[in-house]
């Protein structure tokens, strides 16, 4: 199995490794080292059928060139030196000294290093995939299926290839350019298998490419999630007990709705809103809050291991699933925080997306708003704040529900995909 991420905090990849090498698979995950994190193993055994190959990041040869760089430019060596050798090699052979200059520059100062990075972290995954000869090869999301393809195709005996697409690669943010979906439609064709996370991203597989993809919603593991223990959050955040914790867990992201929960937050009756998770807009979203002077009402924890969550979780008063419709992946998504809340007994105020909406009202978990509008977002949390009978209804509803959405009935889907090979 491939995954573009250090698989450090990947919960649906580490679910289905581990189901597979529970149920008569040998799993072998290949994945990006982190050379930043001294906890990021570059070789991990989860148990003794799963095992985890962390590949080198940066190519020796780069990190030798910033070595020299530093070494030069950093003043730890006289700059005048060096620049007298350089123009004496130069002078000497100029036909090899001007090029290598430029190509250095070139691998060092422009998007030519990052183009080199992912190049050579691509081909280190093709040849360690290649070489373990596996009986079937699993690509999760369109950034490592060249690498199962590769791996699984360009053999004599061709094994099988399934594609895992968590997201919709055709219509999600950062993916913008239409060379996205012709890049997917070249490997679609090349592939065994296909999984998607629910019904409304196959039945748009299906008008793009002509076929229903099998689905495996991305539901939480009852034995994960059903933890006695619990994190106080009121003594961590120095809270009184009673006080309602309005949660946001989850990664700190544009188009998620997080900027609008903070020009809703004033019209909120009661209650401290606390984000678990880090990211890219994260620094933006403490600026608002600053500016606001909302610092003792919002607060923000960094993000915490998939396996702990649940301890945090367990705190909160209600949750927030509140992704803005910027594209069709965030309009499609089913979003498992929306099921780590409900393994909680933790009531939603979520977007009233089709998926989302359709899970929320099956079961009676909480509410739907348009979250576009902070108007409707403190609607909805006004709405269990003054009747807290119901909100005591959609917790006790909770229960019910992860009998439903948990890993453990799900797997069996997955299962079922592999057993055509």
């Amino acid at each position: 199995m491939f995954v573009w991420n250090h698989f450090t905090n990947d919960a649906r990849v580490l679910r289905e490794c581990t189901s597979l090498s529970q149920n008569g698979y040998d799993v072998e995950l290949i994945c990006i080292d982190d050379p930043k994190d001294p906890d990021v193993l570059p070789y991990e055994e989860f148990n003794d059928h799963f095992r985890v190959y962390r590949m080198k990041r940066y190519p020796s040869t780069l990190l030798f060139l910033q070595k020299l760089y530093r070494f030069v430019v950093g003043k730890r060596w006289p700059l005048l030196p060096a620049l007298v050798i350089w123009g004496f090699l130069v002078y000497l052979i100029p036909w090899l000294i001007i090029p290598l200059t430029i190509l250095v520059g070139l691998l060092l100062k422009t998007k030519v290093r990052v183009v080199w990075i992912r190049a050579a972290l691509i081909l280190r995954m093709m040849i360690k995939g290649h070489r373990g000869n596996y009986d079937i090869y699993h690509s999760n999301d369109l950034n490592t299926l060249p690498q199962g393809y590769v791996s699984a195709k360009w053999r004599f005996k061709k094994k099988p290839l399934i594609y895992d697409s968590h997201e919709v690669q055709t219509s999600r943010t950062g993916y913008d350019s239409s060379w996205y979906k012709r890049f997917e439609n070249f490997f679609i064709k090349r592939m065994d298998s296909m999984i998607v996370e629910n019904d409304t991203r196959a039945k748009y597989n299906e008008e793009l490419y002509g076929f229903y993809p099998h689905v495996l919603h991305n539901y939480p593991s009852l034995e994960i999630q059903q933890v006695e223990e619990k994190v106080d959050l009121h003594e961590m955040l120095d809270l009184p007990s009673d006080e309602k914790i309005l949660l946001y867990q989850g990664g700190i992201q544009a188009g998620r709705g997080l900027e609008k929960l903070i020009e809703a937050f004033p019209k909120f009756k009661e209650g401290t809103l606390v984000f678990i998770g880090d990211g890219k807009i994260k620094g933006e979203l403490e600026q608002m809050v600053q500016e606001r002077d909302l610092e003792d009402k919002i607060r923000f924890i960094p993000k915490v291991p998939v396996r702990d969550l649940p301890k945090y979780t367990k705190n909160a008063y209600l949750g927030f699933q509140v992704l803005n419709n910027i594209n069709f992946n965030h309009w499609s998504a089913s979003s498992n925080k929306l099921f780590e809340y409900m393994m909680s007994e933790v009531p939603i105020v979520a977007c009233n997306f089709p998926e989302i909406k359709r899970a929320l009202e099956e079961s009676e978990v909480g509410v739907t708003i348009d979250p576009h509008d902070p108007d409707e977002i403190a609607k909805g949390v006004n709405y269990m704040v003054d009747n807290p009978d119901k909100r005591e209804y959609f917790s006790a509803n909770c229960k019910n529900a992860r009998k439903k959405y948990n890993w453990e009935l799900e797997q069996n889907h997955l299962l079922e995909v592999y057993l055509k090979y």
